[in-house]
């Protein structure tokens, strides 16, 4: 990708680190307040909005400071992404594993509606941002994604199984489709009162019949 003018030379790439490699690497504060500070940045401008100079300055850093970190946008990019996949599937795993299936789905609603209210501008960049991921990282995010929605379909097909699986994964996507809109939604409710109308709205979506 060309850089914006007035960046600094791009050093020689190394390697990706283990958390966006594909195994989870130790928590560094300043990797995590750069990531953080990323999120925010590329929700409201776009990632080609933001140069290497914005993702420093956010955090204190000039930009041949921030390659210390990451070895340039992109990098950045695929760490927020895998990362919040992963999240999002390993928590999904757990509760998909309650033996009730209803109450299964009622902790999947709920662990997602929590992350999508407290983490809008993640929520943003994930929907909006994987084609600017780098391949090998993209195909890592879209198998995480496809495990996670197979986590809800299989405890959906617990509870209806004469429901056809393409259409219970249907549903699964249209859920997220709501539920992944809570950035973009002006409201008066308060957190709690927006998770309570975003879970009973979910919820009687995938429970009606066809549904």
């Amino acid at each position: 990708m060309t850089q914006a003018t007035g960046e600094p030379p791009h050093p020689p790439p190394s390697p990706l680190p283990a958390s966006a490699a594909g195994a989870p690497g130790p928590v560094n504060p300043r990797r995590a307040e750069i990531l953080a500070a990323a999120a925010e940045l590329f929700a409201r401008r776009g990632f080609h909005g933001v140069s290497i100079g914005d993702l420093g300055r956010a955090v204190g850093l000039t930009g041949p400071a921030l390659y210390r970190h990451f070895r340039g946008k992109e990098s950045v990019l695929a760490e927020m992404l895998l990362d919040i996949s992963r999240r999002l599937l390993d928590e999904g795993v757990r509760r998909a594993a309650v033996p009730d299936p209803a109450g299964a789905l009622d902790g999947l609603l709920r662990w997602h509606i929590a992350f999508a209210l407290d983490n809008p501008a993640l929520i943003t960049v994930h929907g909006r941002e994987l084609d600017n991921v780098p391949e090998a990282a993209r195909n890592q995010v879209r198998r995480l994604q496809r495990a996670y929605v197979e986590e809800w379909v299989s405890v959906l097909r617990r509870l209806r199984p004469e429901e056809p699986a393409d259409r219970t994964r249907a549903a699964v996507h249209a859920c997220f489709g709501l539920l992944n809109s809570t950035p973009h939604s002006a409201t008066d409710l308060d957190r709690e009162a927006m998770a309570d109308l975003l879970h009973a709205m979910a919820h009687a979506a995938l429970r009606a019949p066809g549904g």
